[in-house]
């Protein structure tokens, strides 16, 4: 497997839909609960978003779809989403319990949360500006 576009053996890549409010509030809660700054992010629609969603053979307009590139593998949807919890502070490390789930069913869940996030949760006019120093977590 190949190296991914700007990708930092050292930290985990989140992929997210940058319009999305739910997403986008996703992505600051990771940043809270993630003191050692393992996660470095990229929206989907960003110019590093689209080179590393190609790099993990997704079409460029998956917005849909929650994705992590960690370590050279790819993780979408609740896989996705149960790997970045479990870097991140107790006791968010305890929803690793949901991996007993099948994955049909996590990801079942995860469509239906996909499916409606705009409706439930609207889309962004503007972008969130964030600190210097978490904007050097951003790829772009």
């Amino acid at each position: 497997m190949s190296k991914a576009p700007a990708a930092d053996e050292h930290h985990g890549i989140v992929l997210f839909d940058g319009v999305c409010n739910f997403c986008c509030w996703s992505v600051q809660f990771i940043i809270a609960r993630d003191p050692k700054g393992w996660f470095r992010f990229a929206s989907q629609q960003s110019a590093a978003g689209q080179s590393l969603l190609a790099f993990a053979g997704l079409p460029p307009g998956t917005a849909d779809t929650f994705v992590l590139i960690e370590d050279k593998a790819i993780f979408t949807r609740s896989a996705a989403a149960l790997k970045v919890a479990a870097r991140l502070n107790w006791p968010w490390r305890l929803c690793g319990v949901f991996w007993l789930l099948p994955q049909g069913i996590r990801d079942w869940a995860y469509r239906l949360l996909s499916r409606n996030r705009y409706r439930w949760f609207g889309q962004k006019d503007t972008c969130w500006v964030p600190t210097p120093e978490i904007a050097r977590r951003f790829l772009d």
